[in-house]
């Protein structure tokens, strides 16, 4: 901004007595006039232009234009570097001086060079004011305006924060929430916040995009820290004022089994949002009730068998609550009420508590449903038949032979899937080819419980059930002791 002033100096200061004022008056005015009239008459009094800039003086011109230009020239530079930020420019202020002189004393050269060096020029800025501090300049209060926006929808929809704004216009009572919907109650910043229009360096001035940035991460640059003899990746965080899990979030190649290198460069920037956003929701969400199990002893069924009396059936329920989050992060779930639309249905399980004895009594029972026998003990084919085969059943269930313990449950070989029962009498008995396998090593098992399914697994030549006995571990031929 240029000033001008109209005050000039008086070069001939004539000491004079207060004696003498009123004696000479008249003719000092008259002596003056005259001096004046002839020296404009002769054209040797001109103007002399003394410049200043915030108070310190620059120099001397012969015309405010010499100035004007240095200005104007500057500005016309900025305009031309930020064409396409449309800035509007301001020079410092300056104060032009007028003096009338009879000898004339400019340097127009010397004061636009000094001009040229100390003015300086800025852009008018809006600035995000945080808690009264000035945290982020903008080109205009529009765009300022737009960035706070902007950092809002980082934590709710566009659609949500409008639909928000025309509720507010409106002071009616919300109609009742239908069920998986939800509805913003209230957008907020914690932080007080401001706009101040202030003149600043045009280097300072952020886009809209760096200003929510900023205002997210608190910083735009990224500290980084290299790594030293004995670093660990907790000792690096605890330095920097981060948790482990924040300093693994900033280096996403980085994990907590990584070797780390010495002089490797690690981001250590500690982000903290300037601003603090609390949205608060108001939701109804349809939510399970999980069904209870209900346990009933049975002492029909033996220890370790259970059966479904009841199947259960899961209810349901329509919950209504507030959610509170802080920048995202949800700090309080207030439930407002809960409608069960669906009672639940509990399951009940019969278990027995029966128990089996594990020996056995000797008498061995036939092991499968119906079937006869296709091959006995003996010779066969040039090899011992160490069993009986039982074939063509009406119905492929397996059956342990006697009570018993099982003590071998698997794969094995040529006998395919095999389940050995240990009758705990000096009895063992096998049970050989088999489909699928029903119980597991360590059970108890009762006499005609079943065992597995009939099947031709392993050197099997159909389906059928290879049925060997031992007692006291010696080979024995399964007639002799089946019922």
């Amino acid at each position: 901004m240029v000033k001008s002033t109209n005050n000039h100096s008086n070069y001939i200061k004539p000491v004079i007595s207060k004696g003498l004022i009123k004696k000479i008056a008249i003719s000092t005015l008259a002596f003056t006039s005259i001096l004046i009239g002839s020296a404009v008459a002769e054209n040797k009094i001109s103007t002399d232009y003394h410049v200043y800039i915030n108070g310190e003086r620059m120099g001397t011109v012969d015309n405010e234009k010499v100035i004007n230009e240095v200005i104007e020239e500057k500005i016309s530079t900025l305009e031309e570097t930020y064409k396409d930020k449309n800035y509007e420019f301001i020079a410092d202020d300056i104060l032009f001086i007028p003096e009338h002189v009879f000898h004339s004393n400019v340097n127009n050269e010397k004061t636009a060079e000094n001009v040229q060096s100390n003015l300086k020029i800025v852009a008018k800025a809006a600035a995000i004011v945080v808690n009264d501090q000035p945290v982020a300049h903008l080109k205009s209060e529009e765009d300022a305006n737009q960035a706070l926006k902007q950092y809002k929808l980082n934590y709710v929809s566009e659609a949500e924060l409008n639909e928000l704004e025309a509720r507010e216009k409106v002071d009616s009572e919300l109609p009742k929430l239908e069920v998986g919907h939800s509805r913003i109650l209230d957008v907020e910043v914690a932080e007080k916040v401001s706009l101040l229009n202030e003149n600043i360096d045009p280097t300072k001035i952020l886009s809209i995009e760096d200003t929510v940035n900023l205002l997210k991460k608190g910083t735009l640059e990224e500290k980084k820290y290299k790594v030293q003899s004995g670093d660990v990746l907790g000792s690096i965080a605890m330095d920097h004022e981060l948790t482990t899990r924040e300093l693994l979030d900033l280096n996403p190649g980085i994990t907590e089994d990584t070797i780390l290198q010495i002089g490797q460069e690690i981001n250590v920037t500690a982000y903290r949002s300037l601003l603090t956003v609390n949205v608060s929701t108001e939701q109804a969400e349809a939510v399970k009730i999980e069904y209870e199990i209900e346990v009933i002893e049975d002492s029909s069924m033996f220890k370790g068998d259970q059966k479904v009396k009841q199947e259960g059936r899961e209810g349901a329920k329509v919950v209504s609550s507030i959610v509170s989050k802080s920048n995202g992060a949800t700090i309080e779930k207030k439930i407002t009420s809960e409608t069960i639309t669906t009672e639940p249905v509990k399951k009940i399980v019969l278990k027995g508590t029966k128990v089996i004895p594990s020996r056995g009594t000797g008498q061995l029972a036939w092991p499968a449903v119906g079937g006869y026998i296709s091959s006995h003990v003996g010779y066969r084919w040039g090899q011992m038949h160490k069993g009986i085969d039982i074939a063509r059943p009406s119905d492929r269930t397996i059956k342990a032979a006697d009570n018993g313990t099982v003590v071998s449950a698997g794969y094995d070989g040529g006998y395919g899937n095999k389940i050995v029962i240990n009758h705990n009498n000096g009895m063992q008995t096998v049970y050989a080819h088999l489909d699928s396998i029903s119980v597991s090593v360590g059970q108890t098992v009762q006499q005609g419980q079943k065992i597995g399914v009939m099947g031709a697994t392993g050197h099997s030549t159909g389906v059928h059930l290879h049925f060997e006995v031992y007692q006291n571990g010696s080979l024995k031929n399964p007639i002799d002791y089946l019922n």
